[in-house]
């Protein structure tokens, strides 16, 4: 049981404690937060994170492909098998990498905006 995180902070419920996640609901946090942390940014666990923020420096061309790198790296230490990887945007902005992950049989998404 992990306890969930919205906005850098923890999730009161309404008895004065904290909320708590389980199952699905705790392994897609985790992986949000994995992709969204900038790798090395966290002295102590430098191997926390992903290199998706490195993203805009590729060349269009090679983006997806340096996308789908830096998701299976980010997401190597958890128990999921990463499926398709796609990326939206990035003409000027901000792109939009989402993961299709199967976790114990089951299919899930998650999306992260770089």
């Amino acid at each position: 049981m992990e306890l969930q995180i919205k906005n850098g902070d923890y999730v009161p419920d309404s008895q004065g404690g904290l909320v708590r996640l389980e199952e699905e609901r705790a392994l897609l946090q985790r992986v949000l937060f994995r992709l969204s942390a900038r790798r090395g940014a966290l002295p102590f666990l430098p191997g926390l994170g992903s290199r998706l923020y490195l993203l805009s420096r590729e060349k269009p061309a090679a983006r997806l492909s340096a996308a789908r790198q830096y998701v299976a790296e980010a997401l190597a230490e958890e128990n999921v098998d990463v499926g398709e990887v796609t990326l939206s945007g990035g003409e000027g902005g901000h792109m939009e990498v989402s993961v299709f992950l199967t976790w114990q049989g089951e299919e899930l998404e998650a999306s992260v905006t770089i």
